[in-house]
Formats: C-alpha cells, structure tokens, sequence
C-alpha cells in the first residue's frame, strides 16, 4: 500500500467526469487499498479517485469515524437514486481545498447503488454525516467541489485564496513530476 499525492484545486483531473470502472482486478484493489491508507494519512473522512489523479468512478469511506467498528468503504460506479429528507446546513471541507472550510446545504439522506471490488451491485441508504460525505464524494466524481455549491458572493470572496490553493498544487505537482514520483 501507499499514499499517493492529493491533488489540488485547480488540477483538471479534478474538473473532469470520471470514467465508468470496467476491470474489477487486482490494480482496482489496490487503487482502493491506496485510497483509503491516504485518505487516512491526511485524516480525512472520504476520498474520490480524482483526488489522487485517477479519473475514474471510485470513492472510499471512512465507516468507521461514522459507526463504531465498521471498515472503510469502498463505492465503484456509484449512482444516487434519491436524495431526500431535509435540507441541512453543515460546514465542509475537502483534502483537494486545504484550508478552507464553508457551510454547505444538502438534502439528510440518500439512496445510492453501487459496486463492490468484486463488482456485485449493491443498494444502500445513508443518512446524516454518512449521506454527506458519500454527495461530496460523489460530487468529485462528477467534477463538482463543494465550493461550486456556495452562493456567488462567497465564491468571490474565496476567489483569491482558490487560487493560492490551485498555484501551490501546480508547483508540488511540478515538483513531484520532476522528481519522477507524479
């Protein structure tokens, strides 16, 4: 296993819709493996791959910050079925956005179908924290940053500091490519 790099606002990887998972073999496997030790390195609660520059249809979660004693999660080709019950307004932040944290509005609940590494499809429904993070990560999936959900005045006002964000990561991408470790 690894950690790999997260990528930064402003990387196109991350703007980008990912492509459908067609192989379920040992590269996914590790790709999940890979996923979950760097979303627990930077002590985060989910993770898409186009955050570490894999374009494809796959996000981890940490179940177990969520309910005691479950393992991380892995979501292949994940598709919402239904998003419901409230709209609640709760601060988030993102692995790709250091540093900035902003209250967001999502609906409490969500159906979801998905796959598993073995490819067996599988249906669920979430709720509250864990419903959140499954629309945040789905949204990556979708080239959607939380930011995007914030109103145009908020947006302005983050506009400088985005781009901070978006400056550093070309240079540590810059940096990591030249060293051979991209």
């Amino acid at each position: 296993m690894a950690v790999l790099y997260i990528r930064k606002y402003g990387d196109p990887v991350l703007r980008q819709k990912a492509a459908r998972v067609e192989q379920f073999d040992d590269d996914l496997a590790t790709l999940v493996e890979d996923m979950i030790e760097t979303m627990q390195a930077a002590e985060g609660i989910g993770l898409a791959a186009p955050q570490v520059g894999v374009s494809k249809a796959v996000f981890v979660v940490d179940v177990g910050l969520l309910e005691k004693g479950a393992q991380p999660q892995a979501f292949i080709n994940p598709e919402i079925l239904e998003e419901f019950g409230e709209d609640v307004t709760m601060e988030e932040g993102c692995l790709s956005i250091p540093g900035i944290a902003e209250d967001v509005t999502r609906k409490e609940a969500v159906r979801i179908r998905y796959q598993d590494l073995q490819g067996h499809v599988h249906e669920g429904q979430y709720k509250d924290m864990f419903a959140r993070v499954i629309l945040h990560e789905y949204d990556h999936l979708n080239g959607i940053f939380f930011t995007d959900r914030l109103g145009p005045m908020k947006r302005r006002l983050l506009s400088k500091k985005l781009k901070a964000i978006a400056e550093q990561g070309r240079k540590e991408l810059a940096e990591r490519q030249l060293h051979g470790v991209g």
